[in-house]
């Protein structure tokens, strides 16, 4: 994919997100949602159904969206089910992309137009 291009999202993809997603969690300690497509609710990106066993389900739209917009919707779900304070949130959303960056289920690779320039003269 040229440089730029944001990589789209597919079933594959969010199957491995779940996969990765679930197992991070669990290992913390967190309760995982299920995750499915598409939410059942049209004209939405996510939706969050709570179940009585205190469990949940996530549902994220994928067409026609950025892989990283439908991770990131993933991995809100995550915290949003658990109901985390503030800085525990933050630690796991730390934990859960560093866990889908070991994956490689998201580019790190720095992008021309995210680099500060040099010099002076380069911003010019």
């Amino acid at each position: 994919m040229p440089p730029g291009h944001p990589m789209q999202a597919t079933s594959l993809r969010f199957a491995a997100g779940a996969r990765t997603l679930g197992s991070v969690g669990r290992s913390a300690g967190l309760v995982v949602p299920s995750f499915r497509s598409p939410p059942r609710l049209s004209g939405v990106d996510r939706t969050l159904r709570r179940r009585p066993d205190g469990g949940a389900t996530v549902s994220v739209r994928l067409r026609g969206r950025p892989w990283v917009a439908v991770l990131t919707d993933m991995i809100d779900g995550v915290l949003a089910t658990n109901r985390l304070p503030a800085g525990d949130a933050a630690d796991a959303r730390s934990a859960l992309w560093a866990a889908a960056e070991r994956a490689d289920l998201v580019d790190t690779a720095p992008r021309a137009s995210w680099a500060a320039p040099a010099t002076r003269e380069e911003a010019a």
